[in-house]
């Protein structure tokens, strides 16, 4: 990070920062008891739920200090997503129609913290399991498919469509829908600890699709037309979510923070990068457009895909509309942290 000032911040005196206040508001109730975080997060919180836009702005000026995000080359720009909470079709029982299996965390799925012993590992959590007494990664996406009913793993509902149960995983959690007006919450359990690899940049790189065309929808109707090629496709990604259920809320779905996502105002980050629960201000453009888009954000959530030091995905909501928007945007953005005055980034 580089110190920055607040007129380097494009758009903030713009900002209705009163939208981003329910998600500040639940950041700092976990902040304040970190140290460092607890002087600037009381400010924030002593200003009650709906603040005057200028008390807020103040407060957070008084508070907090910019740093701008800077990749390892210097460079100022990233990769700005989006992720959206879908809805799937589901059922308790496996049909032919509902064939395709939402797993729980697998019993012999081991998570290893080396914290203890390397403190600067604190931030990485290795996934494996036991071949003899030597531990080994645990299984890709395409082994885990190939294990079958022998995988120690609850199955929580069968899909009815692979490919939607696929962006699922990618999501990072949705809700399903059982039938007779019945739903449930699939939240983000764990993860089987493999690499995320876009399926999307590798339709481009065989030239199956071209870049504009490699949106979510666009790799959904590729996958429609060619369905003797779909587990070739899904397996290019070895990345494996896995899930608990949750019951059904209005709010939404519950980030890294154990905090409910605010549409159009949470992000996913690289933690190792931006402290979880800072706020964020993002200059980027509208989805699959050029114009300008430049708001506070809160770093609440995290993501298989998301690493480096300038890279945000957008949390849009819920539903076909928030879906659409997500899917169309891959735009290029700048980032500041905003930490509490004194505070020095590691």
């Amino acid at each position: 990070m580089q110190v920055a000032q607040w007129a380097d911040l494009p758009g903030w005196e713009r900002d209705d920062l009163l939208q981003a206040m329910p998600a500040l508001r639940s950041s700092c109730g976990v902040l304040a008891r970190q140290k460092g975080w607890k002087s600037a997060c009381d400010s924030l919180l002593a200003l009650g739920e709906r603040p005057a836009p200028e008390a807020l702005r103040g407060a957070l000026m008084r508070g907090f200090a910019p740093w701008q995000l800077v990749n390892p080359d210097g460079t100022r720009e990233g990769l700005i997503t989006g992720y959206y909470e879908p809805l799937i079709r589901g059922s308790r029982v496996r049909t032919a129609q509902f064939a395709w299996p939402i797993r729980g965390v697998p019993e012999d799925m081991l998570t290893i913290d080396f914290s203890d012993l390397y403190p600067d590992l604190k931030k990485y959590r290795l996934r494996g399991r036991l071949v003899g007494n030597k531990v080994v990664p645990y299984w890709t996406r395409g082994e885990l498919e190939k294990q079958g009913d022998r995988l120690p793993a609850r199955v929580i509902a069968w899909a009815a469509d692979p490919v939607e149960l696929f962006f699922l995983q990618v999501q990072g959690s949705g809700r399903m829908e059982l039938g007779e007006g019945q739903q449930v919450r699939l939240a983000y359990a764990d993860q089987n600890g493999q690499p995320y690899q876009s399926i999307g940049r590798w339709l481009v790189d065989r030239g199956e699709l071209t870049l504009d065309a490699a949106s979510m929808e666009g790799i959904k109707t590729w996958a429609r037309n060619h369905p003797e090629r779909l587990t070739e496709l899904l397996n290019v990604n070895p990345s494996y979510v896995f899930f608990k259920e949750m019951p059904a809320s209005s709010g939404g779905p519950a980030g890294a923070q154990g905090i409910p996502l605010l549409e159009r105002r949470s992000i996913a980050v690289d933690p190792r990068a931006v402290p979880l629960g800072a706020p964020v201000f993002l200059a980027t453009t509208e989805p699959g457009s050029d114009r300008p888009w430049q708001r506070l954000m809160v770093a609440q959530d995290t993501g298989g895909a998301i690493k480096g030091n300038v890279r945000a995905d957008v949390f849009w909501g819920f539903g076909p509309e928030a879906g659409a928007l997500a899917g169309r945007m891959r735009q290029t953005g700048r980032m500041w942290a905003l930490l509490p005055k004194g505070m020095m980034p590691e």
